[in-house]
């Protein structure tokens, strides 16, 4: 798995200084799956380790959303569980809402981070400070983005950005005190 070790000293940077954590749904906290049945009943599956990350970056006051082009009930209710900040769902145009964003929170752009894996992330990831994506996200994405996680979409790689993100901020060694410890 790739280690902070494994990552530019100017990546490490971009790392280090990031506050918010933006992320598409679909192919990122999922799989890209979705299951409807008979009655039109839409079902997704989110990782727990996903969710673990979610939270622990919470805690550690990093600040968490989603843009989606999908609105989905799961997505929405997954997304509050977590106690997100910035929840947009059913937007396909993301630059508006991200631009939106910048405004209402004053955090600069090149301090927010996007996770994503299709084409239509492209717009965000080329405006945010660090982009990264799932291991199996399109190629054209791959191509572009400064980080590829090594695990895929729903399976873990929200979880691989929060470990190269906790040790780019020097935090990993106490975060794992905290754990052991039972402070968590």
């Amino acid at each position: 798995m790739k280690t902070i070790e494994d990552l530019s000293p100017e990546l490490r940077g971009k790392l280090a200084g990031i506050q918010l954590l933006l992320m598409d749904v679909d192919g990122v906290m999922t799989d890209g799956l979705i299951s409807l049945d008979d009655n039109g009943i839409e079902t997704k599956i989110f990782s727990t380790r996903d969710g673990l990350a979610l939270y622990w970056m919470r805690k550690l006051g990093l600040k968490t959303g989603v843009i989606s082009g999908r609105k989905s009930r799961a997505t929405l209710l997954r997304c509050q569980d977590l106690g997100m900040d910035e929840i947009h769902l059913g937007t396909m145009h993301k630059g508006p809402v991200f631009e939106d964003m910048l405004k209402r929170t004053g955090i600069p752009a090149k301090q927010i981070a996007y996770i994503g894996d299709d084409v239509i992330d492209l717009c965000l990831m080329e405006k945010t400070g660090v982009s990264a994506a799932p291991i199996d996200a399109h190629p054209e994405v791959l191509a572009r983005v400064d980080l590829i996680l090594d695990r895929p979409g729903g399976r873990g790689a929200i979880r691989h950005f929060l470990d190269l993100w906790l040790a780019a901020t020097g935090r990993w060694d106490a975060a794992m005190q905290d754990i052991i410890h039972g402070n968590f």
